[in-house]
């Protein structure tokens, strides 16, 4: 009976002490400072430096009979010209918007490329309503990230200090602040719902922070905050089945803002360094067989020799397990960590050769630009006509996207409704051989298109890693 009632007067005194703690936590507000808790100080803060932006394009529009533009009939003719394209061309401006943010008191902006994408002018509006039209200092596909300038006169602008995202943790709270729908500039809350989401959008750069904070059409190019009014990241896209926030929202984090902002030069051009090696995720499978305790890094499969890694040491079955203290689940995790660096500076990379994990320096350069590119456009009539090509070179080829261990002469471009592009001949294309002539550089190809016009053609071009080989006669 004594170990009972002690029991009891133990069990009581435990739940008195829960009570007691549940009164702490859920008791009535004390004084008007605890019922007033908001974000506004921090939205009076933030919300001046994030702006409206406003694009305008004129685009030219023949118009059609409208048994022409009907699907169906479209789908057996297409779209051949002639005798379709009867109307003569309209000229309609097309107006967009989106939001952006300020960086520099000067008047630096960044927003989304595809904000901005085919703009023939750029108008930033500021929350007190004031304009300015911008020009693009630098606009990057492979994060979705272009950089305006504005020209505020001698008075700065409000901007916002950049935050290192690598300091972000899931479960943060965040604020997403942009012009969604264009009803003018709104304030949502969230939680940072998880970090380096590589999702399928259009960009190469797949690392980004995800939020549950509502994010609609006209937030993209945005500010995303931290709690101590930094940014954090550039609200770039949602996932959505109706257009309409569903509480996942991607952001571009705020070092990929900072390495676009500091690698752009004198003469416009956006320089990264390249690390030259390439590989694929460790599955569970690899990781197995090599004793590894848990998937995590890249294998390396291929590296340049006269890329960072290569001149640095990392070998061809390394695996990079860490850059700089921050570990790679993936080749689009190494591809991010890398462009967040900036060229000149030293990563220690972790890698795993054979048994044994070693540290390895490497001085990040960007991609070497040799041999010259030599853009040449080709004009006559030949197969190749109306196309510009040049010499392949790891700069050339991480500009447009394009295999960087690649050599020999690629097409760059081609002029709509040309020669070229009428014979099925694309940009990316390596040309390798023109009837018996190798092709290594833009003077062989020159050459072997020049002169008297030719019975037949034999032209071999190297595409997606296959070749293709095109006859022509007449």
């Amino acid at each position: 009976m004594r170990f009972l009632h002690v029991t009891v007067s133990l069990l009581i005194a435990v739940a008195v002490g829960l009570g007691s703690a549940q009164a702490q936590e859920r008791r009535v507000p004390e004084s008007r400072a605890q019922v007033q808790l908001s974000y506004a100080p921090l939205v009076d803060k933030a919300a001046p430096a994030v702006v409206n932006i406003y694009t305008q394009k004129i685009v030219s529009n023949r118009q059609v009979p409208p048994l022409f533009d009907d699907p169906f009939f479209r789908r057996f003719f297409g779209d051949l010209g002639v005798p379709f394209n009867r109307g003569a061309p309209r000229r309609e401006q097309q107006n967009s918007l989106g939001s952006g943010v300020i960086v520099s008191p000067d008047g630096l902006v960044v927003t989304n490329q595809h904000v901005i994408e085919g703009a023939d002018k750029i108008v930033v509006v500021l929350a007190d309503k004031r304009e300015f039209e911008a020009k693009i200092v630098v606009s990057d596909d492979k994060s979705d990230l272009s950089v305006l300038r504005v020209d505020p006169g001698p008075d700065p602008l409000p901007a916002l200090e950049l935050r290192d995202s690598d300091e972000l943790k899931v479960g943060d709270l965040v604020l997403a602040i942009g012009n969604p729908f264009g009803v003018g500039q709104t304030v949502t809350s969230g939680i940072v719902s998880a970090l380096a989401r590589a999702i399928g959008n259009n960009t190469e750069l797949k690392s980004f922070i995800q939020t549950d904070a509502a994010i609609n059409p006209g937030n993209s190019g945005g500010a995303l905050l931290s709690m101590d009014g930094r940014l954090v990241g550039i609200n770039t896209s949602i996932f959505s089945k109706s257009g309409g926030s569903h509480g996942i929202g991607f952001a571009v984090p705020s070092n990929m803002v900072r390495a676009v902002i500091h690698g752009i030069k004198e003469d416009g051009k956006l320089i990264r360094p390249w690390l030259g090696a390439y590989g694929q995720a460790v599955t569970s499978d690899i990781a197995h067989s090599l004793g590894m305790k848990r998937p995590q890094g890249v294998i390396v499969s291929q590296v340049h020799k006269e890329g960072s890694a290569g001149i640095g040491g990392v070998r061809a079955g390394d695996i990079i397990l860490a850059i700089n203290g921050h570990e790679v689940a993936g080749p689009d995790d190494l591809e991010y960590r890398v462009a967040t660096l900036p060229v000149g500076d030293q990563a220690v990379l972790r890698v795993m050769r054979g048994q044994a994990v070693e540290a390895l320096t490497i001085d990040m350069q960007p991609a070497p630009d040799m041999p010259a590119p030599d853009e040449t456009e080709l004009k006559g009539h030949h197969p190749l006509g109306d196309t510009v090509i040049a010499n392949m070179s790891p700069a050339l080829a991480e500009a447009n996207n394009i295999d960087p261990f690649n050599e020999g002469v690629v097409i760059l471009r081609m002029r709509r409704g040309g020669i070229a592009s009428r014979l099925d001949f694309r940009p990316g294309d390596i040309v390798r051989q023109v009837n018996s002539s190798k092709i290594a550089s833009v003077q062989d190809l020159k050459d072997a298109v020049s002169g008297e016009p030719k019975g037949e053609w034999k032209i071999r071009v190297e595409r997606r890693g296959k070749t293709y080989d095109f006859v022509f006669r007449g």
